[in-house]
Order: C-alpha cells, then sequence, then structure tokens
C-alpha cells in the first residue's frame, strides 16, 4: 500500500506539480478518527462527526488554474433565456386567453452586456420571430425590442425595459489561445444555467454556416470542446476569470447535436457590432474592396510565392480602399495593424473591426518583398461616411408623433406615442381614433417613433395595443397586422 501511495505521488506530480501531488497523498492518510471510535445514534450523525473530525476539503485537489466554480458563478447570473415565438394567429383581449393563441416557439440564450438591459445573442435565434420574450436567471420575464441584427456575423442586439441588472464584463478574445480553459453558459433543451467546460481547440474557423448575397458574411469562430446543445445558441463563452470571450454559435455535427466541438463569435467582434447597432442602427462594415483566397502549398507553387501562409489578393475592386493604398493582384496580405494574418477568416475579422473612415495597416508581400502600407477603409457604397438607420414618422397610413414630458404628465403616462393624421390602413381597421397615444405594443413599452418601428418590424398577425384616449382613458385594441 505504501508503494501505492508512492507511485500516485509521481505520478500526479508529473501532471500537476509536486504540491498538488502532496495534497492527494494527504487525502490517502488514515482517518484521525477512526469509525469504531465514533458514538452516534443515527447515520446523520455518525457522518458529521466523522466530517467534522477529518476536515478534509476536497477542493483542494484542484489547482487554482482549473477552478471553475468562480468563473460560473460569477457569469451565470448574466446569461438570459430566450424564448422566440413565431405566429400569424389572432389575438384576445381576455386576460383568460393568454392575449396569443396558436403560438409555436423556438429557444435560445442570450448574455447581459450592460446593466440597463442591452442582450446579446444569436440572429438565428430570433430571427423573423413575432415575440421576443427573455427570461432572466432569477425566473424574471420580458418581452424584448429587437434594437438591430447583422446576419453576416450571425448576431442580434435586444433590449428589455430593466435596470440594475448583472452583465458579463467583455474579456479580449485575441490574448484566447488553443489549450486554454473555458466555460460555455446557456440554455442547452431549455435546461436554465447550464455551464459545461472545455478548452480552446482552434482559432478563426470557417465552418461554411454563414450566407451573404454580398459575399461578405464572416466566419471567424472560436472553436471549443466545451459541450454545447440546440438552446446554448447565443449564450456565453467565457474564461476562467469569467470576462466574455465570444457568443457561442453553431457545432459541428453529424446527428443535430454535440459530437465533439463547437464555435463562438469572438468578442472583439461582437462588441464592435453591439456598438454599431446601438449607436446607428445597423453594422457599418468598412472595406478593403478586394477578392482574396488562402494560400496553401500548391498555390505558392503555382504563383511562385516565397510565402506559404498568408492572404492571396486574387482582383482588387475599381476606386477601392486597397486600389488607393497601393494594394495589387497577386500581393499576399501577411498581417493587419500587425497582427498576422494566417487565412481569409483572419483577415476578415481584423477588418470587420473597424469602420468606413478608419485607417489600418496592411502588411503584404509582392516580388519576395515585404511591404506596409496604410488603408482606409470604404463601405459597400465606396463611400468613408457612416450610414444612420432612418425611422419615417408614418406607420400603417398614420402619422406617429412624440409627446413631450407636459404632455406625457398631462395624461399620467411615463410613456407613448400619438396617432395622427389616421387614413386607410391597419390603425383605421382596428377603429383607433386620432389622437390616441401608444404606451404599449406586445406589452413593450413604447418611448418614442424608432421605439414604434423597431417593435413593428416583425410582427405578423395580431398585436395588441395599449394606451390612453386624449380624454386620459385607458384603452386596449387588437390589431390585425
Amino acid at each position: 500500500m505504501k508503494n501505492r501511495y508512492i507511485f500516485l505521488a509521481m505520478f500526479v506530480s508529473s501532471l500537476f506539480g509536486a504540491l498538488l501531488a502532496g495534497a492527494i497523498i494527504l487525502s490517502y492518510i488514515e482517518p484521525l478518527v477512526q469509525p469504531s471510535d465514533i458514538q452516534a445514534t443515527t447515520i446523520s450523525e455518525r457522518q458529521n462527526q466523522i466530517s467534522l473530525t477529518n476536515n478534509f476539503d476536497s477542493s483542494v485537489l484542484i489547482p487554482e488554474g482549473v477552478n471553475f466554480i468562480g468563473a460560473a458563478r460569477k457569469v451565470t447570473t448574466g446569461v438570459v433565456h430566450i424564448r422566440s415565438s413565431y405566429s400569424s394567429a389572432g389575438y384576445s383581449i381576455n386576460p383568460l386567453d393568454g392575449f396569443f393563441q396558436n403560438q409555436s416557439q423556438s429557444s435560445g440564450s442570450g448574455v447581459v452586456v450592460s446593466s440597463d438591459g442591452y442582450i446579446a445573442t444569436n440572429n438565428h435565434v430570433i430571427e423573423d420571430a413575432n415575440r421576443i420574450e427573455v427570461v432572466l436567471n432569477d425566473n424574471r420575464s420580458f418581452q424584448a425590442k429587437l434594437i438591430g441584427t447583422d446576419p453576416t456575423t450571425d448576431l442580434a442586439l435586444l433590449k428589455i425595459d430593466a435596470t440594475d441588472l448583472h452583465y458579463i464584463e467583455y474579456g479580449n478574445s485575441d490574448l484566447t489561445a488553443p489549450g486554454q480553459w473555458v466555460l460555455a453558459i446557456g440554455n442547452p433543451f431549455d435546461l436554465n444555467s447550464t455551464v459545461t467546460a472545455g478548452i480552446v481547440s482552434a482559432k478563426a474557423r470557417n465552418i461554411g454556416i454563414l450566407r451573404d448575397r454580398n459575399n461578405l458574411q464572416i466566419e471567424s469562430f472560436i472553436q471549443t470542446d466545451a459541450a454545447v446543445n440546440p438552446g446554448n445558441s447565443g449564450g456565453a463563452l467565457v474564461n476562467l476569470n469569467g470576462e466574455l470571450i465570444g457568443i457561442n454559435t453553431a457545432i459541428a455535427t453529424p446527428t443535430g447535436t454535440y459530437a465533439g466541438y463547437s464555435f463562438a463569435v469572438p468578442v472583439t467582434l461582437v462588441k464592435k457590432v453591439i456598438d454599431d447597432l446601438v449607436e446607428f442602427g445597423e453594422v457599418q462594415r468598412g472595406l478593403l474592396g478586394i477578392r482574396i483566397g488562402d494560400v496553401n502549398a500548391q498555390l505558392a507553387e503555382a504563383q511562385d510565392l516565397n510565402v506559404v501562409s498568408g492572404v492571396f489578393v486574387s482582383s482588387v475592386n475599381s476606386n477601392s480602399s486597397a486600389e488607393e493604398a497601393g494594394i495589387r493582384q497577386g500581393d499576399v496580405i501577411v498581417a493587419i495593424d500587425n497582427m498576422p494574418v494566417h487565412n481569409v477568416s483572419e483577415l476578415q475579422e481584423f477588418v470587420a473591426r473597424n469602420r468606413p473612415g478608419d485607417e489600418v495597416n496592411v502588411t503584404f508581400v509582392r516580388d519576395n518583398l515585404e511591404s506596409t502600407v496604410l488603408a482606409v477603409l470604404r463601405n459597400t457604397e465606396g463611400s468613408t461616411k457612416m450610414v444612420r438607420r432612418r425611422f419615417s414618422n408614418e406607420i400603417a397610413g398614420a402619422r406617429i408623433e412624440n409627446l413631450t414630458m407636459n404632455e406625457l404628465g398631462q395624461l399620467d403616462v411615463e410613456n407613448g406615442v400619438r396617432l395622427i393624421d389616421i387614413q386607410k390602413g391597419k390603425w383605421n381597421d382596428a377603429n383607433i381614433k386620432e389622437g390616441f397615444v401608444i404606451t404599449k405594443i406586445d406589452k413593450i413599452n413604447i418611448s418614442s417613433v424608432e421605439d414604434l418601428h423597431l417593435t413593428l418590424q416583425n410582427k405578423k398577425g395580431g398585436i395588441l395595443v395599449e394606451g390612453v384616449l386624449p380624454s386620459g382613458k385607458k384603452k386596449v385594441y387588437g390589431v390585425d397586422w
């Protein structure tokens, strides 16, 4: 038996170090008090006395670098359950009917990224949904407003009317490396707040799941072996400091369930997309304006290149950022802003973190010589200007106007927009009269014309409209949208 302990200590020491080996050896030491010495009338008392006498904590067996408890506890409350509803059915203003009938639902996850209710998730979690419900870790439920989406990265941003929420702090996905421990948190199969662990398996993975008509999709996923299943989409991938390093998005599987690998959008890209959606309502894409492909041994031989890694420029668009900077067909891009570029996925990610008008340093190889040029990125229209989403003050046959604080006070409401000049259309069909102030749509607070547009953008079928008449009387309408 003594030899067994010595062998075990040597084996563990080779894995975790001499300190951990000593801890494990201690766990095998004979108890200070033998069970025969314990006087107890119940099994519970007997176990309690032994536990108190031999106060061994199994946590000492876990090296600090792989203790997941702290990170899991820190981030679990910042991950939410998202239920997306799809329905073309009618509505009922009878509260016993639950307002809406015949809805189908899908389930996913989301990450609270600010204390005032902004939630990041995947576009495919909420795509085409009529209604989006967010359930917090403490079981509070909210109807969410869709702020914006970016199908090219499969990201979306929601907003709920809540404050003082626990949010997950951003980490730096550039600092992650294969072999690093990570945790995935989400709601697979409707199992709330599920935590799984794994390591980063690879970075900048392109698995060919996103499509865009302008070929602007970006797949530069963090690959992990943390178990992710249907329902995890939109949830958090965090490091052991409890910092967000990615949004779990996809799995590689022949069966539809986890088969070994999962993929997350890196947080450096997530941050940029979210900031764009908050500030402009849509993503601002800065482009070099080139057609590209991965460099490999075959291409290097065919093109007589002296590099076998990087991004080969097959063509340069006219009047593009790249043309202006002097990049030519046949160049091999090897770095963006001094960050090495090994493939197309990395190049797309590094460039996509920038907006039109931003400057990036592009390092490339031409005729076996390395050069660096400064490129000013442009948008799809060839401009360096930002494009802000605009909202009309006309919706479905009526004009909409915002209310002043004084007008809200006179009606004794905290928020709302007024319908004026109602013509033929959905509002008129529902018998809503001019001057009606909309305060809620499907239980979502409406504070501005922009709010109304965002809330109605994906609605289909019946919607529930709450508000007040000019007289101050509250009124509820069902509108066929």
